[in-house]
């Protein structure tokens, strides 16, 4: 499974499911060889690799093939949900179950980033502060951004709560993508929509913006802790430029 609009726009891109476990905690130091075979799979081999520990956090780290700490496959970033580079021929790894993974790519300026975005990073607007970060540090403009909203949980298998509605308040118009659920105090929330959202809001137009518009839930060639459970899997995508 990859973006094809991605590839033709110059985005080596690849994602590794339910045939695949990007889960430390499950798999140990196999994540080395689950890596390999997704890397594998990409047409051409990244000069560099980087990975992060992510923490539903809004930190963002640049990624040059020298920043951040040698790990078990490549380079890391600790406590990390975005990563941008300005260089090619380096990989950058997203994990991901029921989460959305996020990618913005500028093929003018060569410069792409992916984001983690679960709801807190979502409600942090974490997609916007790498789009800055990228505007500020490399002169990339908003109209040559091409957005790509990878697979996460469907609106009506992710009910949360009213302190997750809450979270959102600081979005304008919140009930475009989360609405009343089924009972009292609960909601269904679209992570993919709120992104969407968040990106139409700072002014890039719905043509600049993929969406892989599948389910983790219900996709069962991939992962997704809402129905696996206790146990679940990761996802991972792999992006790189050439």
């Amino acid at each position: 499974m990859y973006s094809e609009e991605l590839a033709k726009a110059g985005l080596l891109n690849v994602l590794g499911g339910q045939s695949y476990n990007f889960r430390m905690q499950s798999v140990g130091e196999q994540i080395v060889t689950e890596v390999n075979r997704l890397m594998a799979v990409l047409p051409e081999a990244p000069e560099h690799l980087y990975s992060m520990t992510q923490t539903h956090s809004n930190h963002i780290a640049y990624c040059d093939g020298e920043s951040g700490d040698a790990y078990l496959f490549g380079r890391h970033f600790p406590d990390t949900d975005a990563l941008i580079t300005d260089r090619t021929g380096i990989a950058l790894l997203v994990k991901f179950a029921d989460c959305t993974p996020v990618i913005l790519y500028d093929p003018q300026k060569q410069v792409q980033g992916v984001a983690h975005s679960g709801w807190r990073g979502t409600a942090q607007k974490i997609s916007l502060s790498m789009l800055e970060q990228m505007i500020a540090n490399f002169a990339v403009r908003p109209e040559d951004v091409l957005a790509y909203i990878g697979p996460s949980i469907d609106q009506a298998n992710y009910e949360v709560g009213t302190e997750i509605y809450e979270a959102f308040a600081g979005i304008a118009d919140r009930e475009r993508f989360i609405i009343q659920g089924r009972s009292a105090g609960k909601y269904q929330l679209d992570m993919a929509l709120a992104n969407e959202a968040l990106l139409l809001d700072y002014g890039l137009k719905p043509e600049q913006i993929l969406r892989a518009d599948v389910s983790t839930y219900e996709a069962k060639e991939l992962h997704s802790a809402r129905r696996e459970g206790r146990d679940y899997g990761l996802n991972a995508m792999l992006t790189m430029m050439v």
